[in-house]
């Protein structure tokens, strides 16, 4: 088994079909690794609101936002070379995230408001009911069976993914010599590239969900179920900066 999300991988629950095959109390399970990321999920939206309010009256400058999101990005590599540290750098996780999103997403909106007025308010709480909302098809897709995650499927996803991060990749390079890119591009063909990067995030989901049901079937150390919960996070993360991103483009293709 593998995934497009570098924390889920085979070698990860290598040699623990055996291990915890009597004591199922000190095994991973999906309804721990779910708990473990409804409460990552309220630490990065608790961290998420404090910092919208921050960086909308002014306490707190753009540089604690990028800080945050270094922050965040280094815990993640954390995480994922060392996944026994889960239980502690996935919650710190969350908290230096929910300060990034918390920022941009003010910034985001305060930039389409600025430009479009009053009416375009809410951009932000438009991109989090539409994550979630797809969140829950896909693990509905899921669970139901009516999307199987074959091999197929699943190479499709990691080559898709791939390529995306190769082309953001690509974009930062041309945009450093001064030219431009899809990535914020108001065009048609900008709009169907976040379309579509959309579509390829919220696929991703399928990956995390059978890496944790995996990791449950073959009973994993119980301390999985935070890298279990880690993992998904950072793509529902993905996903609503992905979506946020979309939502932008079309408030600014309406002039």
């Amino acid at each position: 088994m593998s995934s497009s999300n570098p924390a889920f991988s085979q070698e990860v629950f290598a040699g623990y079909d055996q291990v915890y095959g009597v004591d199922r109390s000190h095994a991973m399970t999906v309804q721990g690794t779910m708990g473990k990321t409804a409460l990552l999920l309220a630490i990065l939206s608790a961290t998420g609101l404090w910092t919208w309010g921050a960086v909308g009256d002014g306490r707190m400058g753009i540089q604690v936002v990028v800080g945050a999101a270094i922050a965040g990005f280094v815990t993640s590599l954390i995480t994922i070379f060392k996944p026994a540290t889960a239980p502690w750098t996935a919650p710190l996780y969350a908290a230096m995230e929910g300060v990034f999103l918390g920022g941009v997403s003010r910034l985001i909106e305060a930039m389409v408001v600025a430009k479009h007025g009053i009416a375009y308010q809410g951009i932000a709480l438009q991109a989090v009911s539409l994550t979630v909302g797809v969140a829950l098809v896909m693990a509905f897709l899921y669970a139901s069976g009516t999307i199987r995650v074959t091999e197929k499927l699943r190479s499709g996803i990691v080559m898709a993914t791939g390529a995306v991060c190769l082309f953001y990749l690509v974009s930062i390079v041309l945009r450093l010599f001064g030219f431009g890119s899809l990535t914020w591009s108001t065009s048609p063909l900008g709009i169907g590239f976040s379309f579509l990067v959309v579509g390829i995030a919220a696929f991703n989901l399928l990956l995390d969900f059978d890496f944790i049901e995996e990791g449950s079937r073959r009973e994993a150390p119980k301390s999985m179920e935070w890298y279990g919960a880690f993992g998904l996070l950072v793509t529902l993360v993905w996903l609503y900066l992905e979506i946020l991103r979309l939502l932008a483009k079309l408030a600014n293709n309406r002039d």
